[in-house]
């Protein structure tokens, strides 16, 4: 058996298994193969690494990859100086978080409420921000409230000292 890394057109990367190179080829020429994704069939090979086992002595601890997307990423460890950077745009952006909601009440659990009441004028305007799990901000996004998750997550107003 032999697995390839294959392509459609559409740019969504998948892989298949075939008994051979050739068993492959054929099945590519007689349009057998179609891709996961959206079903196109005109697919090619995708570059894909050479699987080599590592030697024994010399292995070393490889990070998992959640990827949402078909595509293949590729993780690296950052040196220090990359690690310090990407903690001060951290810092940057939660420091910016808490500029914008400065002047936003905190409501808690009573968010999806609140936010419906101001969105269908039953209560007045005003900038707030709580909880809502992530089916109610769908539908609440659905329903063309003008909602938006935070980036840095908070601590409850209640449970900070």
């Amino acid at each position: 058996m032999i697995s390839f890394d294959l392509k459609c057109d559409g740019g969504h990367v998948f892989e298949i298994w075939f008994r051979s190179s050739a068993d492959y080829e054929s099945q590519r020429a007689g349009r057998q193969i179609a891709c996961p994704y959206c079903g196109g069939q005109d697919v090619s090979k995708a570059v894909m690494a050479p699987a080599v086992g590592a030697k024994g002595n010399r292995r070393s601890e490889v990070l998992p990859v959640d990827t949402p997307s078909p595509s293949h990423a590729v993780a690296t460890i950052p040196d220090a100086q990359s690690i310090h950077r990407i903690k001060a745009l951290i810092n940057e952006l939660a420091e910016a978080q808490t500029r914008a909601l400065a002047d936003s009440q905190w409501v808690g659990a009573a968010f999806t409420e609140r936010a419906r009441a101001m969105h269908y004028g039953e209560a007045e305007q005003a900038a707030i921000h709580g909880t809502a799990s992530l089916e109610e901000a769908r539908a609440m996004a659905e329903e063309g409230l003008a909602v938006a998750p935070l980036l840095v997550p908070i601590a409850p107003p209640d449970q900070t000292n």
